[in-house]
């Protein structure tokens, strides 16, 4: 047996052949985790009306056909689930194995691939706010977890930086005297107040159209300024990353900016390939199999009518960058969901042009939308967008500590899965039972907190009783649930484990007394406590969130 013990897998491998004996052809074994049992099959009950026999007996000849020595005991139950109970012997093999392992029983992949990362991607000149929360933690999760798990990963955060909106923002600095040292909130002030002049001063709406094709030609004090705007604006973002405990840093930002100079030729080459065809004075491509409501193929803006360009263009300059440069094998798009027919066009059009090989990957990492308790777009009481600083002071003012605050933030975002809404709300998210972030924190700080009190002496683990059986069956269960997570970009699949590890050690607890047993017995189960600690701190830094030795 290796190092890590995925005792589903090694179920499903005893189990297969004896099924495949019974019907006549492969048949998945589907074992899962039950209530009942260690693990249950259901999979004589689906063989029943196959092979036109009471399912009951079906499983009694596979249970007899099983090889399971040493391994596990097989029943029979209800109308013909196979129950098997894993042998104490080899949960003890398997519990010492990953104990002795740093890295708990997960290997690095075999076969690293370089993974792009895009997430987060906040505008410059204007304060983050609660529509960013969810692809910034979304993504910073993913990135931990593959990272963690040998892959190369390049995090890139892409920066809304360049277009009409900064020619009017840089011609109200000049108004205003030009540049200085001003806040995030000044900035958001200074756009907004610039988007009323442009949008009711008509002098000024030209000067600031003119104010683009001067930064865009590289006016020296167009650009200037707009440089002040970014480098302002990228200290403001990485003190909420900071904050927040997100690992994006000052080298990821790559901004719209930086891929003008390549859409002229993006432009040239799909147009060489016969990619873009002309409607209404626009270059769009028409990818198949996508079309509107009306039937009619979808068009995906390349370049714009007054000849200008849009997120398609400088989507598909930085995807071909990211494969062409930076020699990406993977790219992951944590965007929200109504973005998704976006990404799937632009992936459809880098394919045709061959920007996009056999053999990478581009894939949107959808997700919805953070509702308030009445089920509306998460906002404040008078209809404003809630900025994200504002949201995690009041995380921290809240909580019993900043760690608390904003690990509850985090929990509640990657504790469902990612495509579906959520509803915000305070209450829950920092109660300290249920599904939560500082449940997990207490869990962790309790066992430690145990150690505090016993000194050394945690020792080899013997399972013996049920509570440690349960929670023995759950630590192993580590390495397949952050597999999942990150290969399916999932990272609800590691925050559920984890929830049911704090869980099962809540059990453990209680039921089987640590400090008051003696000698083998009170060192094995400091074994266990300190496998779950490892278990629960490991797992929740790879969701980005603090365990705190004491609360």
């Amino acid at each position: 047996m290796g190092l890590t013990l995925n005792l589903e897998a090694l179920l499903q491998d005893r189990l297969a052949p004896a099924l495949e004996a019974v019907a006549g052809h492969p048949v998945d074994p589907a074992v899962r985790s039950s209530p009942h049992a260690d693990f249950q099959s259901g999979a004589a009950l689906a063989l029943a009306r196959e092979l036109g026999r009471p399912p009951r007996e079906i499983a009694a000849e596979v249970a007899a056909k099983t090889d399971l020595a040493g391994v596990a005991e097989i029943a029979v139950s209800g109308p013909g689930f196979l129950n098997l109970t894993v042998s104490d012997s080899l949960l003890t093999e398997a519990l010492r194995r990953i104990a002795a392992d740093d890295r708990l029983g997960v290997p690095p992949v075999a076969a690293p691939e370089r993974v792009v990362i895009d997430y987060s991607g906040p505008n410059v000149a204007k304060e983050m706010h609660v529509g960013h929360l969810r692809s910034t933690i979304i993504g910073d999760a993913l990135a931990r977890m593959l990272e963690w798990l040998g892959h190369d990963v390049i995090r890139v955060n892409h920066l809304g930086d360049w277009g009409t909106p900064f020619g009017m923002l840089v011609e109200h600095l000049i108004d205003r005297g030009g540049a200085g040292d001003h806040s995030i909130g000044d900035l958001t002030a200074f756009y907004q107040a610039a988007r009323v002049k442009f949008d009711t001063d008509d002098d000024f709406r030209t000067r600031a159209r003119l104010r683009v094709v001067a930064l865009q030609s590289g006016d020296p004090v167009s650009r200037e300024l707009w440089r002040n705007l970014v480098a302002q604006s990228e200290r403001y973002f990485l003190d909420v990353y900071a904050r927040l405990g997100v690992t994006l840093g000052p080298d990821d930002f790559a901004g719209e900016s930086g891929y003008q100079a390549d859409l002229d030729g993006i432009v040239a080459e799909l147009g060489e390939k016969e990619l873009l065809a002309e409607s209404d004075g626009a270059l769009c491509a028409f990818p198949e199999g996508f079309t509107g409501r009306d039937g009619a193929a979808l068009p995906l803006i390349v370049r714009k009518a007054d000849g200008g360009y849009g997120y398609a263009a400088t989507d598909l300059a930085a995807l071909r960058h990211r494969i062409g440069r930076l020699g990406a094998d993977r790219l992951l798009y944590v965007v929200g969901a109504p973005q998704r027919i976006h990404f799937e066009m632009v992936f459809a059009v880098a394919r045709a042009a061959g920007w996009l090989p056999d053999g990478v990957t581009a894939e949107h990492i959808g997700f919805g939308s953070i509702l308030g308790s009445d089920g509306k777009m998460l906002k404040t009481r008078a209809g404003d967008t809630i900025k994200l600083a504002r949201l995690l002071d009041e995380a921290v003012t809240r909580a019993s500590a900043p760690a608390v605050g904003i690990g509850a933030i985090k929990y509640a975002d990657l504790s469902g899965d990612r495509r579906g809404d959520y509803v915000f709300d305070w209450d829950r998210m920092l109660a300290s039972t249920g599904n939560t972030g500082p449940y997990l924190q207490y869990a962790h700080a309790r066992v430690r907190s145990l150690f505090r009190k016993a000194g050394t002496g945690s020792g080899t683990v013997t399972v013996t009783e049920p509570a440690e059986r349960d929670l023995a069956l759950v630590l192993l269960g580590f390495e397949p649930a952050v597999t999942a997570a990150a290969e399916r970009a999932e990272p609800h699949r590691l925050a559920v484990h984890l929830h049911e590890l704090a869980a099962a050690f809540s059990v453990f607890w209680e039921r089987c007394p640590v400090l008051r047993a003696d000698g083998a017995v009170r060192a094995s189960r400091l074994g266990l406590a300190a496998l779950t600690a490892r278990t629960l701190q490991t797992g929740m830094s790879l969701l980005g969130i603090e365990a705190p030795e004491e609360i």
